[in-house]
């Protein structure tokens, strides 16, 4: 699915993997978040991704010339969820916004487990 931008000199199509490799390595760099999670629903289970499987974490829709994010986040033991959510959901937004022209309408955060870091 790509994501497309009109403008005068003409059409500019973005891949929904570029967004959402991008937004994943916005989103490792906000406190908190210790990294994506690839979630098995036949299985029911949750295992961290390694960085360069960030895009298997996110998924991207594109709604009425908008982006909607979803999140699968590991985060870290002790944090204040809520206050990790609200400092992903601005960053992102603001990031992906500035990275691609196209406007975030929806970003939506899941989070599929906590774990203890050194």
């Amino acid at each position: 699915m790509k994501s497309t931008l009109n403008t005068h000199l003409g059409d500019i199509a973005i891949d929904s993997e570029v967004i959402a490799n991008y937004a994943g390595s916005v989103a490792i760099e906000c406190f908190g978040v210790v990294g994506m999670a690839s979630v098995n629903v036949k299985e029911g289970l949750v295992k961290l991704l390694k960085p360069a499987n960030l895009t298997t974490g996110i998924a991207v829709r594109t709604d009425n010339g908008g982006i909607s994010l979803d999140f699968h986040l590991i985060v870290a033991y002790g944090v204040n969820i809520l206050t990790v959510s609200e400092n992903l959901i601005s960053t992102v937004k603001y990031k992906v916004e500035e990275f691609t022209g196209i406007k975030v309408e929806k970003v939506n955060i899941y989070v599929e487990g906590v774990r203890v870091i050194d």
